[in-house]
């Protein structure tokens, strides 16, 4: 069944609000030229709901189909987009109430900025800074839900050795600097990449700062996406030390940097400065 999503429904405040089954839209990231985040946007046709306005491919969903089913295949339709390039990081309700009618945004992420093909519903199809968004004349809806959708930049601190024996019986201490080298690599082919933060919000991360000691001091790391610092005497030392220092490029960011601390270990959790974030590292390793 194909279809049978289109046409007008009742919203949670009583007004039409286009989808018998609800709506989804494709909130699609890609790095730009510098690395920084960029969106792909879509100007509604004219005759459309709120035409001349900015917003996500998107549309109503099929009484068979998922919000990230609905949404993959409406910026197929609208905007082009090869679906086996995109990757799904997350889905938001941004209006309505579960229950009753409502719009969810799927949240991926491509390798590039796609090339797109415009149908009817559209004007322009634009790949935008995410310092932009904000100046365009945004749709109601999308305008409202951007702040809680939109990334910050994330510092991202690597408790190297306590991912690594958090991935498993792999036999990684028999050759701790091979190891090492072998996760970094496959680590900084994910990147870069949207990630979702404890707290709700979106982190953008362009690349991982590595803490080795020991032995892993020597694994060969060949990647401008990953950075490696050396610890002389104890990680943990190193971690908390990094975390409490703002970086070079921190400081030149034009959105405020979140710092995430990647590690299992409680001790060294307990010396991280309050606003450091602290995720397990299954975080990472569902990269691989």
């Amino acid at each position: 069944m194909r279809g049978d999503g289109d046409g007008w429904a009742v919203g949670p405040d009583g007004g039409r609000r286009w989808g018998l089954h609800g709506a989804a839209g494709l909130l699609l990231r890609a790095p730009g030229n510098d690395g920084s985040p960029t969106v792909l946007l879509q100007l509604r046709a004219a005759w459309s709901h709120q035409g001349g306005t900015w917003a996500l491919p998107g549309g109503a969903r099929d009484s068979h189909e998922s919000p990230v089913a609905a949404a993959v295949r409406e910026a197929h339709e609208e905007a082009g987009i090869d679906s086996d390039a995109v990757a799904v990081r997350a889905e938001r309700i941004t209006s309505g109430t579960p229950g009753s009618w409502t719009y969810t945004t799927v949240v991926a992420d491509a390798p590039a900025p796609l090339d797109t093909t415009m149908n009817g519903e559209s004007t322009e199809l634009r790949w935008v800074s995410e310092a932009e968004v904000e100046s365009m004349p945004l749709h109601a809806g999308f305008a409202d839900a951007w702040s809680a959708l939109r990334t910050r930049p994330v510092r991202m601190l690597l408790d190297t050795a306590n991912v690594l024996g958090s991935s498993g019986p792999t036999g990684w201490w028999r050759d701790r600097p091979g190891a090492t080298g072998a996760l970094l690599a496959d680590l900084a082919a994910a990147l870069p990449r949207t990630i979702e933060l404890p707290d709700g919000t979106f982190g953008w991360v362009s690349r991982v700062e590595a803490v080795l000691e020991g032995q892993a001091r020597t694994a060969v790391v060949d990647d401008t996406r990953t950075h490696v610092h050396t610890a002389d005497g104890s990680g943990d030392d190193e971690l908390a030390r990094l975390a409490a220092t703002v970086s070079p490029a921190v400081t030149t960011a034009l959105d405020p940097t979140v710092t995430v601390v990647v590690t299992a270990d409680r001790g060294l959790r307990d010396r991280l400065p309050q606003d450091t974030v602290a995720v397990s590292p299954s975080t990472v390793l569902v990269w691989l």
